[in-house]
């Protein structure tokens, strides 16, 4: 089964399109069912930093899922702070149905083994309940998609998984039953995770191979995905698909977008 990645010009309101790139992956109607709550795992590392999601990109993932009984907006502790403050950032999204959860409160969680640790992860995160990862497009070699599920180990010392990242990570992924919408909100483009510096691209990638988003999102900002461990750890478990020529590109190709991914020095 060929994998799709829609990559959507933002020449219109966010919503507009953001409900273009589902149309074109195939809609999911499948994940937005009264029957199943939603869980956005929203990218942000330092919530005084400008590197992470937009607040238009994340109303418009929660408009999508007009069925949900509940959807969370989840984050967790880390040396930078808590996630509810973190989770702030997004404040003007949240009402009586979107709630912002910080996973390092959740005293009801599922021990599962993470790289050789037994780790409780909040009961929110495994199914029934859809799972979304969402964070920015930027040019960085650890993974941005993948790379947002260390987020949801809950204690703030995170900083020993990075010796073992790939592992952590797709534990993880596969713990929790995997990602079932993967959003890189492009619009803007980062060099680095940790430094501001920034370029316009008006660009959002959607798929439900998350795998397949990060391998595009990676060739777009001119890393070789086939040197990203993470993404070749991914493909070895066999969790999507990380060849470029096995991704089914819809909506703007990435050799239109190329000039338009000028990286900031850093």
């Amino acid at each position: 089964m060929t994998s799709k990645v829609a990559i959507v010009e933002l020449k219109e309101d966010v919503q507009t399109t953001f409900e273009r790139a589902l149309k074109l992956i195939g809609k999911i109607d499948d994940l937005n069912t009264t029957g199943r709550s939603v869980v956005v795992k929203v990218g942000v590392f330092d919530h005084k930093k400008k590197s992470h999601p937009t607040t238009s990109v994340v109303q418009a993932i929660v408009n999508s899922f007009g069925e949900a009984p509940r959807i969370y907006l989840v984050e967790s502790d880390n040396y930078k702070g808590t996630g509810s403050e973190r989770l702030q950032l997004w404040k003007e999204v949240l009402n009586k149905r979107v709630a912002a959860f910080n996973l390092s409160d959740d005293m009801n969680t599922k021990e599962v083994k993470i790289a050789d640790e037994k780790i409780g992860l909040s009961h929110i995160l495994f199914k029934p309940n859809v799972f979304v990862s969402t964070h920015v497009l930027r040019k960085y070699e650890k993974g941005t998609i993948l790379k947002n599920l260390l987020g949801l180990i809950p204690d703030r010392k995170k900083a020993r998984f990075h010796k073992k990242l790939e592992t952590t990570l797709l534990d993880v992924y596969e713990a929790i039953g995997g990602i079932d919408l993967a959003v890189i909100d492009g619009t803007y483009t980062y060099s680095s995770p940790t430094i501001d510096k920034r370029t316009n691209s008006n660009v959002l990638l959607v798929s439900r191979d998350a795998v397949a988003v990060e391998t595009v999102g990676a060739v777009l900002v001119g890393l070789n995905p086939e040197k990203m461990p993470v993404i070749r750890e991914a493909v070895n478990r066999g969790l999507g698909v990380g060849d470029i020529e096995r991704i089914k590109v819809l909506g703007s190709s990435i050799e239109s977008l190329k000039e338009k991914m000028q990286l900031p020095s850093k």
